[in-house]
C-alpha cells in the first residue's frame, strides 16, 4: 500500500478562505506517495504492455528520436568534431523526457480507455504549446546546452583548445596519457551530477505537465520531491534508464527505436504510482 505524503506542513496562512483576486478555480498541490521496486517493475511491465497494444505510436516517436541522434553524429563527423559523438549522444537523452510526450498521451489516453489516433495524439502534443510544456522544454535544451559547454570546457582544460582528426585518436589520447584519464574521470562525475540533477527536475515534470494543468515550477518542485520522497528507488529507475540508453544507443541508435517508447509508456505509469491521483472537491 502506497503512503500519502503531504507537500509541506500545516501553516495558518493557507487556511485562509479567501481566494486571489481574479484567480480561477486552483488545482491542488500534487501528494507524492512512496513506492517500492515492484512498483519500477510494474511500471516497467505497463509501458511494454502499452508499446505491444500501440506499437505504431511507440516506433514513430521513437523514430523521431533515433533520427535526431543520427542527424547529430552524421554532422559531427561531417564537421570533423567525431570525437565529441560520446559525450553529445550521452547529452542527448536529456530531452528524451520531451520527446516522449506523445507517449505520456498515448498511455493516458489507454488508461481512460479513449480512441487512440495520430491525429489526436499529435494534436495533443501540439496543444501542449499553450500550456507549461514549452517551459518545460526549455528547461531540457538549457540542460542539454549546460552538458554541452562543460563538456568543451573539460577538454580545454585537459587536452588543450585543438581538434582531433578521428574518433580513433581521440579514444587513443584520453586512455594513454595522463591528461586524458583526468579528463575521464572528472568528465565522468560532473556528467553524473549533472545527469542527476536532469533526472530530478524531469522524471516527474514532463507527465504531470500532461496530466494536469499545473505551472513549470509546481512540477519541478513536485519531480524533486518525487525523487526526494523515494531516493532508493528513484535511483534504481534513473540507473535503469541510463544502462537500457546505453545499450540501445551502441547500434546507431536503431535500440531506440523500441527502447524509448517502453520507457517513455513506463515512466507514465510510475508517474501515477509516485503522484496520487486528485481527489475530487468536497461539494
Amino acid at each position: 500500500m502506497t503512503e500519502p505524503i503531504p507537500s509541506s506542513a500545516a501553516d495558518p496562512a493557507a487556511a485562509d478562505p479567501v481566494p486571489p483576486v481574479d484567480s480561477g478555480p486552483r488545482l491542488p498541490e500534487p501528494v507524492i506517495r512512496r513506492i517500492s521496486r515492484h512498483d519500477v517493475v510494474e511500471a516497467l511491465a505497463a509501458g511494454l504492455r502499452d508499446f505491444r497494444a500501440a506499437p505504431l505510436y511507440g516506433l514513430f516517436f521513437g523514430a523521431v528520436y533515433t533520427l535526431g541522434g543520427i542527424a547529430i553524429v552524421a554532422t559531427l563527423g561531417w564537421l570533423d568534431m567525431a570525437y565529441l559523438a560520446y559525450p553529445l549522444a550521452a547529452g542527448f537523452a536529456m530531452i528524451g523526457p520531451f520527446v516522449a510526450t506523445g507517449l505520456y498521451e498515448v498511455s493516458r489516453r489507454r488508461e481512460l480507455g479513449q480512441p487512440l489516433s495520430f491525429a489526436v495524439v499529435l494534436w495533443s502534443v501540439w496543444d501542449q504549446r499553450r500550456r507549461e510544456m514549452g517551459w518545460m522544454a526549455f528547461v531540457a535544451i538549457f540542460l542539454l546546452i549546460m552538458w554541452l559547454y562543460q563538456v568543451r570546457l573539460l577538454i580545454a582544460l585537459f587536452l588543450g583548445l585543438r581538434s582531433f582528426s578521428s574518433m580513433a585518436e581521440f579514444v587513443s589520447v584520453i586512455t594513454s596519457t595522463p591528461e586524458g584519464l583526468m579528463f575521464l574521470a572528472v568528465g565522468h562525475v560532473v556528467g553524473a551530477l549533472l545527469a542527476a540533477l536532469a533526472f530530478t527536475l524531469t522524471v516527474v515534470s514532463f507527465p504531470l505537465l500532461v496530466d494536469r494543468d499545473h505551472d513549470v515550477v509546481t512540477a519541478i518542485i513536485t519531480s524533486f520531491r518525487a525523487v526526494a520522497v523515494n531516493p532508493a528507488v528513484m535511483l534504481g529507475w534513473a540507473f535503469c534508464v541510463v544502462m537500457l540508453m546505453i545499450i540501445a544507443s551502441l547500434p546507431m541508435f536503431l535500440g531506440l527505436l523500441v527502447v524509448l517508447p517502453v520507457l517513455g509508456h513506463a515512466t507514465w505509469h510510475l508517474y501515477r504510482r509516485v503522484v496520487a491521483p486528485l481527489v475530487p472537491a468536497q461539494a
